[in-house]
């Protein structure tokens, strides 16, 4: 019954651990809070191109990581600057080929040309999310400026 239950609802532990990282980055402060959101729509972002999908076992723990370094830095009054580093797409780049042994694929300079098109729009994308991640992070900064 519960394989029944598992391919209906999917893995309820999953779903639990899903549901109290959510919760954590809803305590945050908004500075922090906005940074780990952002965080986790950029990496989230990585599914294709990392094998498919986000496995729970790699994906969760760099997400609970983040928060947690996070909280630690909202504990001590210390900045999202002071996570992040300069460059935030850096710092997620970096946890993704830490967690997740992937990057974001670029086209091989030998392809075809719907391969090429293909890889124009994944960079564009690409470009997209890191704007907002850089976007994200310097909303919480401004956040943190204002207190």
């Amino acid at each position: 019954m519960s394989t029944l239950i598992d391919k209906v609802v999917g893995q309820i532990d999953d779903k639990r651990r899903w549901r109290a990282y959510k919760a954590r980055v809803r305590a945050l402060p908004a500075a922090h809070r906005t940074a780990a959101e952002g965080l986790e729509r950029y990496t989230s972002h990585l599914g294709v191109l990392t094998g498919g999908d986000l496995p729970a076992d790699g994906l969760m723990p760099m997400l609970e990581e983040v928060v947690g370094r996070l909280e630690s830095a909202a504990d001590a009054g210390a900045s999202v600057a002071s996570v992040v580093g300069a460059d935030p797409v850096a710092f997620a780049d970096d946890l993704v080929e830490t967690h997740l042994g992937g990057r974001w694929a670029s086209a091989p300079a030998s392809t075809a040309a719907i391969e090429r098109e293909f890889h124009a729009q994944v960079d564009r994308g690409l470009a997209k999310e890191r704007d907002r991640l850089r976007g994200a992070v310097g909303q919480g900064l401004g956040r943190e400026g204002a207190r």
